[in-house]
């Protein structure tokens, strides 16, 4: 991809509104549908095209080793939180399932 910066939509309009008309019939004469119905279907496609790409989530590009590493993170900003931990008792078996008679 080049480096240059994306143009806003309303500027892409501006500066080519005559390509845009001629898009615009073309669509409609191929389509055998109006302009008035073909214009809001451009609109969102060129609204798309002149998004920036936006950069897939973690999950579906990290490799092990980073998930290893986010997870590892993870649990570190979890050990300064200065909770109170629980006594032998209450994490005992008898007190999580009670007496069984």
């Amino acid at each position: 991809m080049n480096n240059q910066p994306t143009p806003n939509l309303n500027e892409l309009e501006k500066f080519h509104s005559e390509d845009i008309e001629k898009i615009t019939l073309l669509l409609a004469k191929i389509s055998n549908r109006s302009p008035s119905e073909i214009k809001p279907h451009l609109h969102t496609m060129l609204e798309r095209l002149v998004q920036p790409a936006q950069e897939l989530p973690f999950y579906e590009t990290a490799t092990p080793n980073e998930w290893v590493v986010a997870f590892q993170d993870w649990v570190e900003s979890h050990r300064n939180l200065n909770l109170p931990t629980l006594s032998d008792a209450a994490i005992s078996r008898e007190s999580i399932y009670g007496e069984r008679d």
